[in-house]
């Protein structure tokens, strides 16, 4: 998802608006895109990722060029910062991976100042991501447990119409504003499109993974029918639209 979230991260920002600010926390920085797209506006004095994976962590740190910045590995749903601490937290791509989401949204809040934003976005992985229908449609079709893995991907909480909205009112959030952000994922080609469900991370991955070899190549011939479309192999480009939701500390 990183090549994604780095379009993603400047509509969300602005959605968000977040233009000046002393410090801001990027909470579940993964590899550090949005960190790393706020810390290009010079009115923001610092920004601290934290993100569970000490893996993209080190990652992150490794591709910063800016005193400004900070990544440290830490949990969502208990951060270790003090009480109002931060101007804003933001949170991009990553509610809906977290089981306790919701004490993931008060501890935003509660490290937040009165006045803060608190804002986050996710994928509309149900209606909104065609990449990930064109791969789980298609499993669904040749396979019950596809058909399982479909229905747990388009159903996680936060991922919903109306999970983030809820979730920021329960938290006691005020001037509660959601909507939909939508970019664009392009594909070189279907080896492209395809490489990802190879690795280890995300739904499609751990559903792809779960298969022998037989039954990867089938899931990965229909797949490229898709992808093809009726025309030859090349590139593509499909619609994404992310879930989005701000509101203010009281």
């Amino acid at each position: 998802m990183g090549r994604w979230s780095c379009r993603l991260a400047p509509l969300f920002i602005d959605f968000a608006g977040i233009t000046t600010a002393e410090r801001v926390l990027d909470v579940g920085c993964g590899t550090g895109n949005l960190s790393f797209t706020l810390a290009g506006n010079a009115a923001i004095g610092s920004v601290r990722g934290i993100d569970l994976s000490p893996a993209y962590v080190e990652h992150a740190k490794r591709r910063n060029p800016d005193a400004r910045l900070g990544f440290e590995v830490g949990d969502a749903c208990a951060l270790p910062f003090p009480d109002a601490w931060f101007d804003h937290a933001l949170s991009l791509l990553v509610l809906q991976f977290i089981p306790q989401a919701d004490l993931a949204v008060r501890e935003m809040r509660r490290v937040t100042r009165p006045g803060g934003t608190v804002a986050a976005a996710t994928w509309d992985t149900r209606g909104g991501l065609v990449y990930f229908r064109l791969i789980f449609d298609t499993a669904a079709m040749l396979d019950r447990y596809g058909n399982e893995g479909r229905a747990r991907a388009y159903t996680k909480p936060m991922s919903r119409p109306g999970d983030l909205a809820r979730a920021w009112c329960d938290a006691g959030l005020t001037d509660v504003v959601h909507g939909t952000l939508t970019t664009r994922m392009d594909f070189a080609s279907f080896a492209d499109f395809w490489a990802p469900t190879e690795g280890t991370d995300g739904p499609v991955a751990d559903y792809v993974g779960t298969l022998g070899a037989e039954a990867r190549e089938k899931l990965r011939d229909m797949v490229k029918l898709a992808y093809l479309d009726g025309e030859g192999d090349g590139p593509r480009s499909y619609a994404a639209t992310a879930w989005v939701v701000k509101g203010k500390v009281p």
